[in-house]
């Protein structure tokens, strides 16, 4: 399987997690630059969502041929490095990852993130991009914090398997993709305590200074059109704190998102992905106005299936 078909999960939509979708290098892509063989590319990402929300990055990434050899496996082993600047709404921050590809069906990625943010006032409600969230007048969360006052980063480390049924019966029409990624990653607001909950990028509050897991698997179909890839990606994500008696607002639960995913060729440097996503939430007892750390888990039904987003993310490859 070429190196080259990186299956990249965008930031994820700022927007607060990563999307990453499929897309493949094919003859009618530009080529990268190339010295001494390492390449280089330079890409802008526009993400948007029916929440609303946005963000833009630019991505300079380099990739080094590295324990190369002459089997399939090992023709186009690799190290691909990223650096990133990311500005939303609410946020702007930078990200550096590296991903050693060892074999063709074997990636490890570790990275580093780290950015601070400020709220706003939009369509007729607060947007947070960071702040700590706690109970207020009568037990109802609020935010507390002012534009820059702390920074939140995070580190990551994970590994992926991946395989695409063209490298073993070549092909066209064979590309279907299958992956599945999983990292540790730890993370922090430098003005938060150990007990306090905060907001980053307007996501729930509930982040925590400590370790969380996350996961995801991808199937998906690659093919030689204007519609070049369709996907489902399943994600989950699972809080690793000990606070006490988390299990009684269902902090102790693991988070689904369920996505459709198609990635359009629109230029040769222009990609379009489109992606509509549904998440588990948790059903609660008492009202949903509270701080979450206050309200009741429904135990007979602790979790429902709704829908969340529609995201556009635009790809644009510099010359």
């Amino acid at each position: 399987m070429s190196g080259k078909k990186i299956i990249l999960f965008l930031g994820l939509l700022a927007l607060a997690n990563p999307f990453r979708a499929v897309s493949d290098s094919r003859e009618k892509e530009p080529p990268e630059e190339s010295v001494g063989g390492i390449s280089s590319d330079r890409v802008i990402n526009l993400t948007v969502s029916s929440i609303p929300e946005a963000k833009i990055s630019f991505v300079q990434g380099f990739t080094f041929p590295v324990f190369r050899g002459e089997s399939v496996l090992t023709a186009d082993n690799n190290i691909r490095t990223t650096l990133s600047a990311e500005v939303s709404p609410v946020s702007a921050d930078g990200v550096v990852e590296g991903i050693l590809t060892p074999v063709a069906f074997l990636q490890v990625a570790a990275g580093f993130r780290i950015g601070s943010g400020w709220n706003i006032r939009l369509f007729g409600g607060e947007l947070y991009g960071i702040g700590i969230n706690r109970a207020g007048a009568g037990g109802k969360a609020e935010a507390s914090g002012s534009a820059f006052d702390g920074v939140q980063w995070k580190a990551h480390f994970g590994g992926a398997l991946q395989f695409d049924l063209a490298a073993v019966f070549p092909g066209p029409w064979r590309h279907v993709v299958f992956r599945s990624y999983h990292e540790i990653n730890y993370k922090a607001y430098s003005a938060a305590s150990k007990n306090d909950s905060w907001f980053f990028e307007n996501d729930e509050g509930e982040n925590k200074n400590g370790f969380t897991y996350y996961g995801n698997f991808l199937i998906g179909y690659q093919m030689p059109l204007f519609l070049n890839t369709a996907a489902i990606l399943v994600e989950m994500n699972k809080f690793l704190d000990n606070t006490p008696n988390r299990d009684l607002w269902g902090g102790d639960l693991v988070f689904w998102t369920l996505s459709a995913v198609f990635n359009f060729t629109i230029t040769r440097r222009l990609d379009a992905a489109l992606i509509s996503q549904f998440r588990t939430l948790r059903n609660y007892t008492n009202s949903e106005d509270l701080f979450y750390q206050d309200r009741i888990l429904d135990k007979a039904d602790p979790r429902g299936l709704k829908f969340y987003r529609i995201a556009v993310i635009l790809s644009f490859k510099l010359p």
